[in-house]
């Protein structure tokens, strides 16, 4: 069970995609929801789940990172086995960085074996959902395998992005594509796909010998998609378990989320405005945990000249004063202030932004300690806006950190 289990954080992305959001901060700090930050959410599954011995390997600029998790997760007890450690890259294994998922693991196998752990729960740490992977382990557990993939069913369109397996009655997986361009189908559901969530349960003894053969092997790319699971598929017990089942005791909401690029992370926090979110962040006994500032309650305030704010569907992070400003679908981090007569639509601010008297920002992501002018606007001219600032795909603007306007 939990106990015997050792987890494994990939937490060493660059994050290029989200560029610049991950200009000054690995992936996995990246804020989130106006509260969190994205490795929050696998953190605090490990946390309900009762997996309390974590290493988080990190490798890209993780000194945000880092503050965070001494700040908002210094909460184990060593004394009773409980810690989460965050482990650079040492060079133990070699003189080069990791280069692959599998190899980032081959790196640290001392720590594996030296943990007297049965069990190693490998996860990422840039994904938004909730799981509990006690459940996981149990059903690897019951089935004696060698490693167990949590999957899911994704629109066959959208297969190409992932790991695709196929399984036979009893789950087990009998053959895997990694991102291939025509995924095949489930056999009762040919509009989807059954996909591998890049969550990992491994027996030990099986993993230290594979990761061992890895290592030689001249080919390889070192990654679990593209080289471990499909050689281990022809020689192990491997197995498929079903992401948002009825097993576990957090809500089955069966929302999962890889926020990998602008659009995908802007979407994702935009869900949470939705009127029934699909992420549930409301079950009491499965809360997503962070750190907290000492900031007062947010707070809406006439401005000097008597003009009333207006708030429609939106997040206030704590400490924010909405001064006679209009915020309407929005996300609004900690200490945020929107002055008298500015505007804020579909947009995400993170802490410390100020939106100048009569400004108008709309459907941007406005990343920390920058001071919007008064009269400024951000999303109606876009000729304008790409001159100044990166814009994804879609169209959502984003404006760098500490960004200073002429």
């Amino acid at each position: 069970m939990p106990e015997n289990t050792l987890t494994m954080l990939l937490a060493g992305g660059s994050g290029q995609r989200l560029q610049p959001l991950t200009a000054e901060r690995a992936k996995p700090a990246v804020p989130f929801g106006g509260k969190y930050r994205i490795i929050d959410f696998t953190l605090s599954n490990c946390l309900h789940s009762g997996v309390t011995r974590i290493l988080v390997l990190t490798q890209y600029k993780y000194h945000s990172l880092q503050k965070h998790l001494r700040d908002g997760w210094s909460i184990f007890n060593p004394e009773r086995g409980e810690y989460i450690t965050m482990v650079p890259p040492q060079m133990r294994a070699g003189a080069l960085w990791y280069s692959g998922t599998a190899d980032a693991i081959y790196q640290n196998l001392f720590l594996l074996q030296r943990s007297g752990a049965k069990k190693i729960l490998i996860l990422a740490a840039d994904h938004i959902y909730r799981m509990d992977y006690a459940a996981l382990i149990k059903a690897h557990e019951e089935k004696q395998a060698d490693l167990t993939v949590a999957c899911m069913r994704v629109p066959i369109g959208e297969a190409h992005a992932f790991g695709v397996m196929s399984i036979d009655e009893d789950k087990r997986i009998v053959a895997f594509q990694e991102k291939p361009s025509e995924p095949f189908p489930i056999p009762d559901d040919p509009d989807k796909a059954l996909v591998s969530m890049g969550i990992y349960v491994f027996s030990m003894d099986s993993l230290a010998r594979e990761l061992k053969a890895d290592n030689v092997c001249a080919d390889s790319s070192h990654d679990f998609g593209k080289d471990l699971i499909p050689r281990m598929i022809k020689t192990h017990k491997v197995f498929a378990y079903r992401f948002g089942g009825s097993r576990g005791r957090v809500t089955p909401d069966r929302y999962w989320r890889d926020v990998g690029t602008i659009d995908s992370y802007y979407e994702a926090n935009m869900d949470l405005l939705k009127p029934v979110p699909p992420l549930d962040l409301y079950q009491a006994d499965w809360a997503i945990r962070t750190y907290h500032s000492q900031s007062p309650p947010a707070r809406m305030v006439p401005s000097e000249n008597g003009m009333d704010g207006l708030l429609i569907n939106s997040i206030l992070g704590s400490g924010t004063v909405i001064q006679g400003g209009y915020v309407r679908h929005s996300i609004l981090s900690s200490r945020v202030r929107v002055e008298e007569g500015a505007v804020v639509e579909e947009s995400l601010l993170f802490d410390n932004v100020i939106v100048g008297k009569g400004a108008k920002v709309r459907n941007a992501i406005v990343d920390k300690e920058v001071n919007i002018p008064p009269g400024e606007q951000i999303g109606f001219d876009e000729a304008k806006d790409r001159e100044r600032f990166a814009v994804s795909a879609k169209g959502v603007i984003v404006v760098p950190k500490e960004y200073r306007f002429d």
